[in-house]
């Protein structure tokens, strides 16, 4: 029986990536940088929003320290202009939460970030939101599910991880959970080869949670 889940954010609970995008072209455009489309920032997250500056600036670029302070900057005034949960996330959280389970967040966002958009859209229904921080190695280090885990007093034999990359399914196998790929998000099918299941749909979570 499944007492915890532990989701990601990004295109899984949350589409962010319009104001993803537009923060991203926006620090581009301070630097005289060529902007980036949405399908070109939708390849480049997953990785942290370090990780996303390095591969939207021009190659060689000697100041990504300096744009992804402005990157960070603009997202955290502006990352609310477009994000929206996907269709039936929130009744999955209501019911997860109705039935007793508890609902963790592991992120490679910005933890201030993560905690922020968590508050703001699921509030009591997610008991703790961890995002990238100096303490906390990004995915796929099981650091931030550990720590989760830890938080929630979580077993791992009653614990499932849902996510929508490959990032996530490395993450999953890293922490020894079993891990829900969606194919709702950033990624294709393909990229959630290893997952132990894989849904279309958020509505068929709580059905699969039911039955493990």
């Amino acid at each position: 029986m499944i007492k915890t889940v532990i989701f990601d954010l990004d295109g899984t609970l949350l589409n962010t990536l319009e104001d993803l995008k537009d923060a991203a072209n926006f620090a581009l455009s301070e630097f005289g940088y060529p902007k980036r489309s949405l399908e070109e920032v939708r390849c480049f997250v997953g990785n942290g929003v370090r990780k996303l500056i390095e591969r939207a600036v021009p190659e060689g670029c000697e100041n990504i320290d300096e744009c992804l302070c402005v990157f960070k900057k603009n997202y955290s005034e502006n990352m609310c202009n477009n994000t929206v949960p996907y269709n039936g996330i929130l009744k999955i959280l209501k019911d997860l939460h109705n039935d007793g389970v508890k609902i963790g967040v592991v992120s490679n966002k910005f933890d201030s970030a993560v905690k922020e958009l968590c508050k703001k859209y699921f509030g009591n229904l997610v008991d703790i939101a961890v995002g990238q921080a100096d303490d906390v190695p990004k995915k796929p280090a099981p650091d931030g599910v550990f720590k989760v885990m830890k938080e929630l007093d979580a077993d791992k034999n009653s614990t499932v991880y849902i996510g929508d990359s490959e990032v996530d399914v490395q993450t999953a196998k890293n922490s020894g959970l079993p891990c829900i790929g969606v194919t709702w998000g950033f990624r294709d099918k393909d990229d959630l080869k290893g997952a132990d299941f894989i849904i279309d749909n958020p509505c068929d979570i709580i059905n699969l949670i039911r039955s493990m």
